[in-house]
């Protein structure tokens, strides 16, 4: 790899896969390629302008907010509608270069630099600087914001960041640690905001979307904001997010007409939806992974001849079938399959209760009892592993927990609990997860080794040789780490007949990108 003009390369192209990825990843093979057949299709499919488009989420704690850098609950979806970031998510969930207009890396990964578009403007017609960039760094990164995504960010030198000119800016990284991680935290979390921001006296941003009206745990409503950096969108006039307490009322307000969208349909729902013909089903092959977290500061778990033991256990096909309803496929404990440096050299784990009869005799665990903590959607996955591990004579105890029990005080204490995580690239996702740099690391992995490999690979800008600091740290998770990564879903959406542009190559998440979405009639 060539310095300097390879860096830039990188980053402008997709920050995970090149064009040899994107071509051999047996991943990517088809992708999405299963969709109803119910809905006629249209005779013109040229996106059209107009109308108010509707979408319906799942909100069980009816909470959330307007906070760019801190969202609570459904404030994540309505951040797509308001906020645009330097980078956004690309068809393949790549960062791709967004409000920026250039972005470079000096030799030793220790700056970025950052250039804006030209002509970009807020929603109330500020144009946005230099000056802007700064100060959303800045609140991100905030202590007294305590943003739960701070962490994202927190390598930058967030007092020393420099204004070069109106439309660019030099980020210095600390400890020169900062190849890979900032765009993809940055697409979710880092949307760019004036510094006259407020999110709830002046919630101003520069998405596809401008807000109306929100009314919290109901319903929020947008106009299109004409001056979007990308030209001639967003298409319809207005965007409405409708929230609902379940996914059976979710379903039957799409069947009835009243919203257009539903995003992530239980797998339950999906027959009644496609028997109804009323709407079609979208499905969308991701990398975002199920599993469980197994805290390694509590017992059973302080043992890695338990952690074995329970990977083991689980039946990761039965998995997949029973609790995503088939929608997905099976996880080997390790995230991040669609980096360049994930490492395919690590064979699959077997299901083998004997051999997890045996770890569990040796580590003195042979009765083996303990409860596992089912947040938001995992209860499914919880009871089928809990029936597994009967097999092994351990008795898993499944406690449902509701949003606010498990965001709250009580996160980092479960001894075992779900969890579900969107993928990403390696360093970013283990900076959220289970690397040193993560804000909420629910399995209190703490290697030396692993941890070396990681601040090494963060800031190596050669990508063969970060691959090899990577391979060995995803040696080191697999064989001692605390996840148990069961697999790999499918996002179900139900698309209206009348909706365009909602394609299953977009992964994870096409009904929010609402600027390419638009109404038939």
């Amino acid at each position: 790899m060539t310095e300097p003009t390879s860096r830039r390369h990188f980053l402008q192209g997709g920050l995970l896969l090149g064009a040899a990825a994107l071509g051999g990843s047996a991943l990517l093979a088809g992708c999405g390629r299963e969709q109803a057949a119910t809905p006629a299709a249209p005779v013109d499919d040229t996106p059209r302008r107009g109308g108010r488009l509707r979408l319906g989420i799942v909100d069980g704690s009816q909470s959330g907010n307007l906070d760019v850098h801190k969202p609570v609950g459904s404030g994540i979806i309505r951040g797509f509608a308001l906020y645009s970031k330097l980078w956004e998510w690309s068809e393949h969930m790549t960062p791709e270069l967004a409000l920026a207009e250039e972005v470079s890396i000096n030799a030793n990964a220790s700056a970025w630099t950052i250039r804006l578009r030209k002509g970009l403007e807020f929603h109330h017609g500020k144009t946005i600087t230099a000056d802007d960039l700064i100060f959303s760094a800045r609140r991100l990164s905030d202590p007294e914001l305590a943003s739960p995504y701070a962490a994202l960010v927190s390598r930058i030198d967030r007092d020393n960041i420099v204004k070069l000119d109106e439309r660019t800016i030099r980020v210095p990284i600390k400890h020169g640690a900062g190849f890979l991680p900032l765009p993809d935290g940055w697409v979710n979390f880092g949307g760019i905001v004036p510094t006259d921001y407020h999110p709830v006296t002046n919630p101003v941003g520069a998405g596809p979307y401008k807000l109306k009206s929100f009314n919290p745990g109901q319903r929020s409503l947008f106009t299109r904001f004409d001056n979007y950096f990308k030209p001639g969108q967003p298409y319809a006039d207005e965007l409405e997010i409708i929230e609902f307490k379940d996914q059976t009322s979710r379903v039957a307000a799409l069947l009835a007409g009243q919203i257009d969208t539903a995003y992530a349909l239980s797998p339950e729902q999906v027959v009644p939806l496609r028997a109804n013909g009323g709407a079609s089903v979208l499905v969308s092959r991701t990398h975002g992974w199920h599993g469980f977290e197994m805290n390694l500061d509590a017992e059973p778990f302080r043992d890695v001849r338990v952690r074995q033991a329970f990977r083991l256990l689980a039946n990761r096909p039965e998995l997949v079938a029973r609790a995503l309803g088939g929608h997905g496929r099976i996880a080997n404990d390790l995230y991040s399959p669609l980096d360049p440096t994930f490492n395919k050299a690590i064979a699959q784990r077997p299901h083998d209760v004997e051999q997890a009869r045996a770890l569990l005799r040796a580590a003195g665990k042979a009765d083996l009892r303990l409860e596992l903590a089912a947040g938001p959607g995992g209860a499914p996955a919880a009871q089928v592993f809990a029936n597994q591990a009967k097999l092994a004579g351990v008795d898993v105890r499944v406690r449902q927990v509701d949003a606010a029990t498990y965001n709250g005080p009580l996160r980092d204490s479960w001894a075992m609990s779900t969890t579900y995580r969107l993928g990403g690239e390696f360093l970013h996702t283990a900076s959220i997860t289970d690397a040193p740099l993560a804000a909420v690391n629910k399995t209190h992995f703490k290697d030396a080794r692993f941890a070396e490999l990681f601040e090494q690979a963060l800031g190596e800008t050669d990508v063969l040789k970060r691959q090899a600091l990577v391979h060995e740290a995803q040696q080191i998770q697999h064989d001692r780490g605390g996840l148990l990564i069961w697999g790999f879903t499918d996002v179900v959406d139900g698309i209206a007949a009348n909706v365009g542009g909602a394609r299953a190559e977009r992964s994870h998440f096409p009904t929010w990108r609402f600027d390419d979405l638009w109404l038939r009639s």
